[in-house]
């Protein structure tokens, strides 16, 4: 499983010098040259696991840019990476109040990139980096789409799929429903934040049958959490 990226440049070499070595290192990658083209594509049906953005695009700048993938519920938890040739404080401090998870300083080298890259979605994506995730016997093959519990198979709808994977993904912390619909139902924007409980339910019954332990946890005027 590849993650997909977003490089939004307007210089063609640096697009270039990107696209060949994040390609190199087993990424998607797609690219925008200003942007405008740019939150077509991000606010399109294409999902992206992590976006580049450089800071001086034509038209319109890429703290802009940032502020609005975080205005918009299905892509405000998309990582962020701007790509700058500020380097001052200010400037820094400017690009992390517009919500960007990591600021790199042009001219920067390809392997502090990548590794800025890697940290970010190790963080914030874990499954690319661990395809097995794991739980007091439960466990979910990223790759083979596939789930057990004591090494008993488990039959689970996409969605339920879903929702495990990301509480396996954040273990121990407690979302709300509309957490949970913001990051496992993001291309269903008119989904009731009581549907939640009834793939709760579903994902319960599922998990549980011939098990004592529940491992989802309600937590009262709180949501769900895995564990803890």
């Amino acid at each position: 499983m590849k993650a997909k990226i977003l490089v939004i440049e307007d210089e063609l070499p640096i697009v270039e010098l990107l696209k060949y070595n994040l390609s190199k290192a087993n990424y998607d990658v797609d690219y925008c040259l200003d942007g405008e083209s740019a939150l077509d594509k991000i606010f399109s049906s294409v999902k992206y696991d992590l976006i580049l953005i450089d800071w001086m695009l034509p038209e319109l700048s890429g703290i802009e840019i940032s502020r609005r993938i975080r205005k918009n519920k299905s892509t405000k938890n998309v990582p962020l990476i701007m790509l700058t040739a500020r380097g001052e404080e200010e400037d820094k401090l400017r690009g992390f109040e517009s919500e960007v998870d990591d600021y790199i300083t042009k001219p920067f080298s390809i392997n502090e990139l990548l590794a800025r890259i890697k940290a970010v979605l190790k963080r914030m994506r874990p499954i690319f980096y661990n395809e097995v995730l794991t739980y007091k016997g439960i466990s979910l093959d990223a790759s083979s789409h596939k789930v057990s519990r004591n090494e008993i198979e488990i039959d689970l709808g996409p969605t339920e799929f879903n929702l495990l994977r990301f509480l396996m993904e954040n273990q121990g912390k407690v979302f709300s429903r509309q957490q949970l619909l913001d990051h496992v139902w993001t291309s269903s924007p008119y989904v009731e934040p009581r549907t939640v409980d009834v793939h709760i339910r579903r994902l319960r019954k599922a998990l549980n049958n011939g098990f004592e332990y529940d491992p989802i946890r309600t937590v009262r005027s709180a949501g769900y959490s895995l564990g803890l």
